[in-house]
């Protein structure tokens, strides 16, 4: 089967199997012993209403005819569409991600717990509400000299088994008036920062934003979701690949 794409509010991955158009959810439960080794990876194709459709490009996860834009995240108050259709209420958000990363973000009020559990954020203040998502990009824009609107990936698997560096944000905050602050706890359970490694096979320890944690023969590694999207996976045996190790795994 091929991984097409992943989730990151159920925590999973998307899959195609062998002569299935329709795709499937596997999930990345805690606990769940994943057993799956890697394949051939090219174009994960493009998933509509009526099914999937494959791609034998070698690019991945996508091809430069499946590659999209959601154009609302380069927005900064001029609408990139035909026509303007963000007239619910939006929120201004801060996101800290450990130890001292921190950015500033937009989304639907009605989302604003799910996005910032999407990224995998460790603390936050709903600084803002506004009527409208133009608004709302106008004001994040204003404020990018000073506070970034993006944290990526590899900068949050190096926070991992970290905590937030209350002091800097602390000071952070001290420049707004926070309508509701919040934390979160993603279950990981780690005391270390988990080797980064594309991988499908371990116990899944936990998922927090896109990375997946999964522990394998004493090691815990650090696996984001998007890496794997375009992987053939085979259900034959474990990966038998030469990993690293953490130094705990010798101990």
């Amino acid at each position: 089967m091929q991984v097409v794409g992943y989730d990151t509010t159920e925590a999973g991955l998307y899959v195609i199997r062998e002569d299935d158009e329709q795709v499937a959810f596997e999930s990345f439960d805690p606990g769940r012993e994943l057993s799956w080794s890697l394949g051939e990876r090219h174009c994960a194709g493009v998933v509509t209403d009526d099914g999937h459709r494959a791609c034998e490009a070698a690019a991945a996860p996508y091809c430069d005819d499946h590659t999209s834009t959601w154009v609302c995240a380069r927005c900064t108050g001029t609408c990139l569409k035909d026509e303007m259709d963000c007239f619910n209420d939006h929120v201004i958000y801060l996101a800290a991600f450990a130890p001292d990363q921190f950015k500033i973000g937009v989304t639907r009020h009605y989302r604003l717990e799910t996005r910032l559990r999407e990224q995998g954020a460790d603390r936050a203040a709903h600084i803002q509400t506004v009527g409208n998502g133009r608004i709302a990009r106008e004001i994040e824009s204003g404020h990018a000299d000073e506070i970034p609107d993006r944290v990526r990936v590899p900068t949050k698997v190096a926070g991992l088994g970290e905590t937030v560096d209350e002091t800097a944000w602390e000071g952070l905050l001290a420049g707004f008036d926070p309508l509701a602050t919040f934390e979160f706890d993603y279950g990981l359970g780690l005391d270390s920062r988990p080797v980064a490694e594309t991988l499908a096979s371990g116990m899944v320890r936990g998922v927090k934003g896109r990375v997946a944690v999964i522990e394998r023969a004493g090691t815990t590694y650090a696996v984001d979701l998007r890496d794997l999207v375009g992987y053939e996976l085979s259900t034959d045996g474990d990966d038998d690949r030469e990993l690293q190790s953490s130094l705990g795994a010798f101990g």
